[in-house]
């Protein structure tokens, strides 16, 4: 095996692992300021929006409605506190039926 792999390896693996073990040493009493606490509970929907809203604008190339009607009907059906496969589902079964439009 090539000695430059192994180096890369390494390194990927302490990048990796260095910003988990971090906020572990850091933080490690439940002393966080409470807005502090808000803010770092609503990251992991900031990052899943971001992930998501490209896709949704970009997943069929001659319409943005597309994208934007599949998103709506997964926002109605979550909104309506219903099961994540059932929101995947309604998505889908109304973009299917837009496809007959």
């Amino acid at each position: 095996m090539n000695d430059n792999l192994i180096w890369v390896i390494i390194g990927m693996g302490l990048v990796t692992y260095i910003p988990r073990m971090l906020p572990l040493v850091l933080f490690h009493t439940n002393n966080l300021h409470p807005r502090v606490q808000g803010i770092l509970k609503n990251v992991p929907f900031a990052i899943l929006g971001a992930l998501i809203f490209p896709g949704v604008l970009t997943i069929n190339p001659d319409s943005v409605l597309y994208g934007v009607i599949g998103a709506a009907a997964a926002f109605i059906a979550a909104w309506l506190n219903l099961n994540v496969i059932i929101v995947v589902l309604a998505s889908i079964l109304v973009l299917y039926g837009y496809t007959f439009l």
